[in-house]
């Protein structure tokens, strides 16, 4: 049971920390979408998330290129102020001349926080399972019932990321999706699986070729 129970606890821990696409889209018009020459990826973050920004930034561009594409991050190519004090077509022209054709941004739509209170002991079996006895019964439950619980403070933060393509036919949105991670250990680690699972259903709508 201890085994079991310790087996449940990594798996929960796993499925808690991993990031999730709650929803995606991609335009039917959408004809160049395989074949961009160099990505830009754009989180779009205050200056208190500028660390997740690093992170959602260097994680995705390391993803886009382990799959053969040339990608940079705004961040590492135009500083924490991309494109600041900018209009449309100085930017435009910037992109251009650096020779990206699309751009993936990240918004951090909302972060929550959620305290919940966790039991000390709530494992449970039915009586007639385990116990056809008075005491048995009695002292088993007297502990899980006396069992100091304790509180815990969760985060969950929601995202949608858009893929834009600037050349050709492919100038508007090409795709939408988003994606909620709940309580992750780090930025780093929320980075992580956030980058594995946008390219993952990035690659299931043909986005993106296989690895090259």
């Amino acid at each position: 049971m201890k085994s079991f129970n310790l087996l449940l606890a990594i798996l929960l821990l796993a499925a808690c920390t991993s990031t999730r696409i709650t929803s995606s889209w991609k335009s039917a018009d959408s004809t160049a979408s395989k074949s961009f020459k160099k990505i830009l990826v754009v989180a779009v973050m205050n200056d208190k998330d500028r660390r997740i920004r690093e992170h959602m930034e260097s994680h995705l561009v390391a993803s886009l290129i382990d799959n053969g594409y040339d990608a940079i991050s705004s961040m590492e190519e135009y500083g924490p102020k991309t494109f600041s004090k900018m209009n449309e077509e100085e930017v435009l022209q910037q992109l251009h001349s650096n020779e990206i054709d699309a751009v993936i941004t990240i918004s951090l739509l909302d972060k929550s926080r959620e305290r919940s209170y966790v039991p000390g002991n709530v494992t449970y079996q039915p009586s007639y399972m385990m116990y056809n006895r008075f005491w048995p019964y009695y002292h088993a439950y007297y502990g899980r019932v006396y069992t100091p619980g304790y509180y815990t403070v969760n985060t969950k933060y929601f995202f949608e990321t858009n893929l834009y393509g600037l050349k050709g036919t492919d100038k508007d949105l090409i795709y939408s999706a988003q994606s909620e991670a709940f309580d992750p250990a780090s930025a780093d680690e929320m980075a992580h699986g956030y980058a594995k699972a946008i390219i993952r259903n990035m690659k299931s709508k043909a986005l993106l070729a296989a690895s090259k």
